[in-house]
């Protein structure tokens, strides 16, 4: 049975099933760990370790200095960006497997960038400011409506950040005062049309 738990380690099997042709069961390690040597044990107990690991995203943690394994076990790794190294606690996206990239977008987050580009970057993911999808400069929004526009000429929502395809953006923080626009405009219609539906010769 010792040989026949060494030959499937050695295979890297982790759920080892019972010899017996017509038992299905799985060995479980603490109930073999008597008759087992300890290094047969902890090899095991990698391994079930190993194949647990796999079924999640993973990522080393980008830090020189730590390289920690980091698993996803939330399940949700498109939305998944920063993360906390739980061993050296310095921030790295997830998405992109570097260090944490304030400010800047995954795709923009392989440009080499000194230190003032990074103390901005931290600077603006502080204050919440919003990049312009088209030119990338930061603005900011003191007050009023979430529709702002760049310097550039691009109408953007500050919400979602994305540029508007019409009179307002579709994104569920949508600017609520464009949305009053529009209903505005439904009640003002809807009034000339009654106007005109009382007037008389008007069909």
């Amino acid at each position: 049975m010792v040989k026949y738990i060494q030959v499937k380690l050695q295979d890297n099997v982790s759920d080892i099933k019972c010899p017996s042709p017509t038992c299905d069961h799985s060995l479980e390690p603490l109930s073999c760990r008597p008759k087992i040597a300890n290094h047969l044990f902890n090899k095991w107990c990698d391994v079930l370790c190993e194949s647990y690991v796999l079924r999640f995203d993973r990522v080393y943690c980008p830090n020189r200095d730590c390289s920690a394994l980091v698993v996803n076990e939330c399940g949700n790794a498109g939305s998944l960006k920063r993360c906390v190294c739980p061993n050296c606690k310095k921030p790295f996206c997830f998405k992109c497997k570097v260090s944490w990239h304030a400010g800047y977008r995954c795709e923009e987050s392989g440009e080499t960038r000194d230190v003032n580009d990074i103390a901005f970057g931290i600077l603006s993911e502080r204050k919440r400011w919003m990049r312009c999808p088209v030119c990338r400069h930061c603005v900011e929004l003191v007050k009023g409506c979430n529709a702002v526009r760049c310097r550039c000429g691009i109408k953007f929502c500050y919400r979602c950040g994305k540029k508007f395809d019409s009179l307002w953006c579709n994104c569920p923080n949508s600017s609520t005062c464009f949305m009053l626009k529009n209903s505005m405009l439904k009640l003002i219609l809807w009034i000339f049309f009654e106007y005109l539906r009382n007037q008389e010769g008007f069909y």
